[in-house]
């Protein structure tokens, strides 16, 4: 006997729909799946005491993500440091502003877990790092005078100076 099997009818479709729905369907699944498991695992731990009734308290959880530190000023707000030595750690460039003399080699050496570049912000500029992984150094050598602004590739929000005096 040649048994074929048929699907029930709510499983058939009439028509071929996009793939693009299929797609966005899916996705929106995953991602609330994801914010699900986000929300669920990133708050702090449940106490018995009662929530705030502050004005300004929400209700929403809050997520713990302990490599992912803004940095805490903005280049250019604080002072320049001088020093030949640049660290990324935290998602930031520190110093974010470092004053050095013309001929100065400065090293930028990743603390962090995750890749970074060391890389100009305008067109033309010296600085052009490939991604450094943990522990990784680039150097470049200043030879003239002025302020080279840079960033991460990866991360844009990581912004810094390098002020270069005669």
């Amino acid at each position: 006997m040649n048994r074929t099997h048929h699907p029930p009818d709510f499983f058939r479709t009439r028509g071929r729909r996009p793939r693009t729905a299929a797609g966005l369907a899916l996705a929106a699944v995953a991602t609330t799946g994801t914010l699900g498991l986000l929300s669920a695992c990133g708050g702090p731990p449940h106490s018995s005491s009662p929530p705030s009734s502050s004005p300004h308290s929400s209700s929403m959880p809050t997520m713990n993500m302990p490599n992912m530190n803004m940095p805490a000023s903005r280049p250019g707000t604080g002072r320049p440091v001088s020093g030949t030595a640049v660290a990324i750690k935290n998602f930031a460039f520190a110093p974010a502003t470092l004053k050095v003399p013309v001929g100065t080699t400065v090293t930028w050496t990743n603390e962090d877990t995750d890749a970074h570049t060391v890389t100009s912000t305008g067109p033309g500029g010296p600085l052009h790092s490939a991604a450094l992984g943990t522990h990784a150094a680039y150097s470049h050598t200043f030879t003239k005078p002025g302020t080279y602004a840079y960033l991460c590739t990866i991360h844009p929000f990581m912004t810094a100076t390098v002020e270069v005096t005669r």
